[in-house]
Order: structure tokens, then sequence, then C-alpha cells
């Protein structure tokens, strides 16, 4: 009489890959509502930590289910294995998110003048939802410092206006959106020395008064750039972004000074949610002065 032998199955191991599969869809699902729909950003953070766990349960189950098979034969290890294959990106994107959270300070702006930052033009708010957040102290500003060391202002040997209108070129490039911009009056000039005018219906100003000659205007200023550097020793530019992957958002500062023959050009970003960036914010101010210093190329200083 034949013996007939029955292989056990691994119920962990098909579990596993329904888990896993689930983990993926809700991550990508996830994702593709926070970067083109209303899905705000605390809810992706509590959504994709849950994704995390939910990921984390299923490679668990997928490394019994093939300890099964290795003891016993059972099967299940193809169900396994696709479980394994289905967690890799929820998992990835956990581990590099807790990488990064562990390693780099708990900050959520920098600026490349720690000592005296560049004022928001209109403060960002947010609804932080569940996050926690801090208002920005020196001691974040030390943790910058330690932690980004090359983050640095930028100074040029060239006029504001030329200066402002790379600023503008290289945000677009970057895809900022300016939303704000202004600029200081030149203080040059006392109001002292400026000409008395007559006052009205005085007899200097009837007498003074052309007789049909027209008064000439002044010539329109083609662009915001022209009007920007008209008289003006310092321009500040507040922009938006949203990173290309996530779609996080982070709020962006420029601040431009005039010295001498020289330009200052300075860097603040911040993150809109959360206490901690995860390090993006140094990322976007690196890069953004690095394609900055690329298209001024000849022009930076020390």
């Amino acid at each position: 009489m034949a013996i007939r032998y029955d292989r056990p199955v691994s119920s962990a191991a098909r579990f596993s890959r329904l888990l896993g599969a689930f983990s993926l869809v809700l991550a990508l699902a996830v994702l593709i509502a926070h970067r083109f729909g209303g899905l705000a950003t605390p809810y992706l953070v509590l959504l994709l930590i849950t994704t995390a766990g939910f990921a984390l349960l299923a490679a668990l189950l997928a490394a019994i289910g093939l300890r099964s098979l290795w003891v016993s034969g059972a099967e299940g290890g193809l169900a396994a294995l696709a479980a394994l294959i289905y967690t890799a990106f929820p998992l990835a994107i956990g581990a590099l998110a807790a990488e990064r959270y562990m390693t780099l300070p708990d900050i959520y702006d920098v600026s490349t003048d720690p000592v005296a930052a560049p004022d928001w033009l209109s403060t960002p708010k947010a609804d932080q939802i569940w996050l926690k957040r801090n208002l920005v102290t020196p001691e974040d500003r030390e943790k910058q410092i330690a932690a980004y060391p090359e983050l640095t202002g930028r100074r040029y040997e060239g006029a504001l206006d030329r200066v402002l209108e790379a600023v503008r070129k290289v945000a677009k490039q970057s895809g900022f959106v300016i939303v704000r911009s202004t600029g200081t009056t030149e203080p040059d000039h006392d109001p002292e020395d400026r000409p008395a005018k007559p006052a009205p219906g005085s007899d200097d100003a009837v007498a003074d008064a052309p007789g049909i000659v027209p008064v000439p205007t002044p010539r329109p200023y083609v662009d915001d750039v022209a009007k920007l550097i008209r008289g003006a020793n310092g321009v500040t530019l507040q922009a938006t972004n949203r990173t290309l992957v996530l779609g996080l958002r982070f709020d962006i500062l420029i601040r431009l000074r005039e010295e001498a023959e020289t330009t200052f050009v300075d860097i603040r970003v911040a993150s809109r949610y959360g206490q901690h960036d995860l390090g993006f914010s140094a990322a976007i101010a690196g890069d953004y002065l690095k394609a900055l210093d690329a298209e001024l190329l000849g022009l930076a200083g020390g």
C-alpha cells in the first residue's frame, strides 16, 4: 500500500502575501492622494507609519513561512517571496525616514544666516493637526550649524539687478513659486536735500508752470525685476515649493543685500509641517545655492 505524503501549508506565508500586497497598495494610494489630491501632510505621516507597520508584520510572517519551508517543507515559499517583494517599497520609505529622524537634528527651519535669519514677508501658517511644533530657538540654529556647516550665504561681485535676475531664473528652474516680494528704498538721500515743492496756489507755482507744454511721465518699467531694483539696495523674495515625489511643502525666503560693489544672498527654508524636516530643508537650500553659483559662475566671492 502506497503511503501518500501531504505537505503542510504555511498559513503565515499566505497571510503575509495578502498583508504585503495591502501595505504596498496603501502606500501608493497615500502618496498619490497627497501629491495630487488634498490629503494633508499630517495624515500622510500617520498613514505611512501605519503602512510601514503592516509591511514589517508581513515581512515577519514571510520569514516564518520560509522557516517552515526549510524545516518541514511546508507550502508557501512563493507566497513568502511575493510578500517580501511587496513590502520592499513601504519598508524602504520607513527605514529611510527612521534613519534620517535618528541621525539628523530635530529642526524644521534652516537659514544661511543663523544669527539674523531673514524675516518672513508673510508668516507661513498651517494646521499641524496631530503633529507637534515648537518655535525656532537659538539652540535650533546651533544644531543647524553643527549638522550643516557648509550651508552659508553667497557673495557675488555683481550688481543687484544681475544677481536678482539670476535668483529668479534659478528659483523658477528649481520649482519655486514666488508669492511675495519687497525691496527697501535706498537711504542715501536725505529728505532735506530734496527740492522744495512750491505751495499750491502760490505765485511761484503759477510763474514756474509752463504754458501748454505737456508734462513728461516716467517710462514704464516692463517687468517686476525693474520695479524691485529701482532705487533699492535690498530685495526679499518669498516662495513656496513641493518635493517631486512626496509632495512635501516648504516655504522659502531669499534675501539680497547690496554691499558696496557686491551682492550678498541669503536663503531660509522651512518645512510647512512637523518639527523634524528629515534634512529636506537643508537639501533644498544647498541645491538652490549650487545652482545659483553655476548660473553666476565667476561672480561668487568670499
